[in-house]
């Protein structure tokens, strides 16, 4: 027997929804062929990226690779600086001027 999943079905949901904007904008511009064509392929699009996203999450998650590791927001300073936003000289939002 297997076991069950409690995973996010995201492809049928963003179909749909993509679907349903589509057949209105389709309508509001006389084109439900263009709008309907665009809606599947924009929920396609979503539906699978989110779909990835989850299952790598997923993945991440029964490895047991997130145990006690720096995470991004914790420490992750990629640019350098000293963790307040200025480290690459643009966070505080004023430029060198002329």
């Amino acid at each position: 027997m297997s076991k069950a999943t409690n995973k996010a079905a995201f492809l049928p949901l963003f179909l749909g929804a993509g679907i349903a904007v589509g057949a209105g904008i389709g309508s509001a511009t006389d084109n439900l062929a263009l709008g309907l064509a665009l809606g599947v392929a924009v929920g396609a699009g979503l539906g699978g990226a989110m779909s990835i996203r989850q299952n790598n999450k997923d993945k991440k998650h029964r490895s047991g690779s997130d145990g006690g590791g720096a995470h991004h927001s914790d420490s992750d300073d990629r640019d350098g600086g000293s963790g307040d936003g200025g480290g690459d000289g643009g966070g505080d939002g004023g430029g060198g001027g002329d």
